[in-house]
């Protein structure tokens, strides 16, 4: 019997639907070793050495590898391909023995991936292994020894981490630019033209003459006022209403002519397909997946076999895969839907792994989102369809427009209008997304236009917006701060950490622990905080996976400098208060009342604690809404992971609880409550009930199409 050992569960399943009686297939549940979870178990004066153990929640499972190895002919260590599967792989031929240990991997899990992987096994890479080691010892050192500081300085409960930090770093220092931001005012002048047919001759003083016809309905031109006496005007540059009533007055009685007319053809190339950071980020936007969850449905499409790895920074698509995406396109959609050769793409993000794929369909042919969509969640599905129309579309011939520019003189000042029609669809076929259509009537040079109306609007400019997961996780990439596997569960550990919050709009806000820490670390460690420093580790954990530096090096120059740092401010004298006054009186020993930060939020206690422990919860106010259980006032409550939704006041004696917010107005259909989503749909709780949620409000600009990426629209 040969034995193949996996990470999940699934993966193993789905390896053997491909071989047959003489294998068997078992999986590890992801790491059976790991750095002990209450001690630290680094032996930082033996050159970092680490002490791994078999955490309890593993031990069965390895008894279960053992017996089985026990009677295996062979062993075959199948984790996945990046840096963490080559490190699971390493801790397992430890456990079982291996002196020889035979590895193999595959980018997709498919029956000729994993027949080709069979054939070609190769060993343990230690490289890879020793970047992983590297980040995890570093990462471990970083919260084992700033954790104890802050809970001396802030708080008990806190903790810190090399990438999170700075995720956190990032958000508090968009918040303070959003804080200090002060708003411009600027005006624009636009002119709305009716087209009269009606054109002056080149000839100085010769008669107008008429047009072709236009249609009533096509004749509208709104243009915007771009420059004067030839000087481009800036955006800004028109400050106020006087300057704004000024151009209006200069603009009296003009006329209105066009002065050229630019016609083009203009080209809109397909996108690359997708890493881990871009489908994290359109999934974002397009479905508000957190990227946990995009993660979580991309890693059982691949354990599946219907996509190739997940976590994975480069744009490469195999040879063989850009022949199926040509066969598809040729057969299903024609042939001028092919540009006429495979597409490739440069990835942009720094330490890219080049020797990867990207995120691409396993069989785009055989399996099209609707030949599949009943063998998956929705969630699964929605992102398998995003994949495989980005896919197919990155080797689709570009979309093709004619646009036109017309520039409009009156007086010394000149309007523009630009018009934007859709020759082609290209790979709009397949992946559409967000663009304008824009008629613009038959007009000649030197065409007289009716002015309609001249307006002046004042504008203000706006402060930069806070970080959604999508341009959070941008920026990461951006900056080199962290890799693919990592956005994910960092996003989610500063939300636990109660170090960020979403606002009303599901974008991150720092909560006031969070400023705290992350002032306190700004000061005291700025190198914990720095995006260049922490960019500077990411590259050196990949120089050593290539073998160019030892893992070793790479934490002594790091941890000695942090810990005579440490050492220096663990003996200052550091203030940090966050309580608030109240006027509340102590029912326990008539003390004063204040408001304490914890963990989980603010919270009442007495002034005199130690020696008086009184405590309360702060209440949040009532919603406009009553229990339809028993009656009373329904509240805005969190859970542990500091998730919001709304029950009774009365618990535990009523449990009754929503996770949208109430209107406090009644269904008219059932009577159920009505309440509005997180995307400001207003609909009946009552799931059975046929009333609909309201449409979201449409925020596409003027134009004939304004699609989304989605090829369902």
């Amino acid at each position: 019997m040969n034995l193949i050992i996996v990470e999940s569960p699934t993966k193993a399943k789905t390896i053997g639907k491909f071989l047959g009686k003489d294998y068997k297939i078992e999986s590890s549940f992801g790491h059976i070793r790991d750095l002990p979870e209450k001690e630290i178990g680094i032996d930082i004066k033996n050159n970092f050495k680490p002490e791994y153990v078999i955490p309890a929640k593993a031990k069965a499972k390895v008894k279960i590898l053992k017996d089985a190895a026990k009677t295996a002919t062979s062993i075959t260590l199948a984790t996945d391909e990046d840096r963490e599967g080559e490190a699971i792989a390493f801790h397992l031929a430890y456990i079982l023995g291996l002196k020889k240990p035979q590895r193999i991997v595959f980018h997709e899990i498919t029956k000729t991936a994993i027949e080709n992987a069979l054939k070609n096994p190769r060993g343990i890479d230690d490289n890879l292994v020793n970047a992983q080691q590297a980040r995890r010892i570093l990462d471990r050192l970083v919260g084992y020894k700033l954790s104890p500081f802050l809970w001396k300085k802030v708080m008990r409960g806190l903790s810190a981490g090399r990438v999170q930090s700075v995720a956190v770093k990032l958000i508090c220092d968009r918040e303070k630019e959003i804080e200090a931001f002060i708003p411009q005012e600027y005006w624009s002048v636009v002119a709305s033209l009716l087209k009269q047919n009606v054109i002056l001759s080149d000839s100085e003083g010769s008669q107008p003459r008429d047009s072709s016809p236009t249609a009533q309905n096509d004749n509208s031109i709104k243009a915007i006022l771009v420059a004067k006496d030839g000087k481009t005007i800036s955006k800004l540059e028109i400050k106020n209403q006087a300057e704004a009533d000024k151009i209006l007055h200069d603009l009296e009685n003009a006329q209105y002519k066009v002065a050229s007319i630019e016609r083009k053809e203009t080209l809109r190339n397909p996108p690359a397909p997708f890493t881990t950071s871009s489908l994290q980020q359109t999934a974002a936007n397009k479905f508000g997946f957190t990227a946990k969850k995009t993660m979580m449905a991309a890693q059982k499409l691949y354990e599946n076999g219907f996509i190739t790895y997940h976590r994975t920074d480069s744009l490469n698509l195999s040879a063989i895969a850009q022949q199926e995406a040509r066969n598809f396109i040729c057969e299903q959609l024609g042939k001028n839907y092919w540009p006429g050769a495979p597409r490739s793409f440069q990835t942009k993000s720094k330490g890219a792994q080049e020797a990867h794929e990207a995120i691409r369909p396993t069989s785009p042919a055989q399996n099209t989102p609707e030949k599949i969509k009943s063998r998956l969640t929705p969630e699964m599905f929605k992102v398998y369809d995003l994949v495989w129309r980005r896919f197919i579309a990155s080797q689709m011939t570009p979309a093709v427009f004619d646009a036109t520019t017309v520039d409009i003189q009156a007086n010394q000042y000149t309007f523009r209008v630009n018009g934007q029609t859709m020759k082609f669809d290209g790979f709009l076929k397949i992946y559409l997304t967000k663009f304008e259509e824009t008629d613009l009537p038959n007009l000649e040079k030197n065409e007289i236009l009716q002015l309609k109306d001249l307006l002046k609007e004042q504008h203000f400019t706006q402060p930069p917006a806070r970080y959604s997961e999508a341009t959070l996780i941008k920026i990461l990439e951006k900056e080199g701060i962290g890799r693919p596997s990592t956005y994910a569960p960092t996003l989610d550990t500063i939300q636990n950490r109660n170090y960020v919050e979403k606002d009303e709009n599901k974008k991150f806000k720092p909560t006031k622990i969070g400023s705290t820490v992350n002032d306190l670390l700004t000061e005291h460690f700025p190198q914990i905080v720095d995006t260049a420093f922490t960019a500077k580790m990411e590259k050196e954990f990949d120089e050593i996976a290539q073998g160019k530096d030892t893992w070793q090096k790479t934490i002594a120059d790091f941890y000695f400098p942090f810990a005579e740092n440490l050492k220096e401010k663990e003996k200052a004298v550091i203030k940090v208060d966050l309580t608030e006054k109240t006027d509340r009186v102590c029912p326990q020993c008539g003390g004063e009342v204040i408001i304490r930060l914890g963990r989980f939020g603010k919270f009442y206690a007495c002034s005199k604690f130690p020696n008086c422990k009184f405590t309360e919860n702060i209440k949040k106010p009532p919603l406009n809404a009553q229990c339809p259980k028993c009656g009373a006032d329904l509240v805005e409550k969190n859970t542990k992971k500091r998730k919001t939704f709304y029950g009774c006041s009365k618990w535990p004696d009523c449990d009754f609880a929503l996770w949208d917010k109430p209107t406090g107005e009644k269904c008219p259909q059932c009577s159920f409550l009505m309440v509005q989503t997180v995307r400001k749909q207003i609909k009946c709780s009552n799931k059975e009930c046929p009333t609909l949620a309201t449409p979201k409000p449409n925020r596409a600009k003027a134009g004939k199409s304004t699609e989304t990426e989605n090829g369902n629209s």
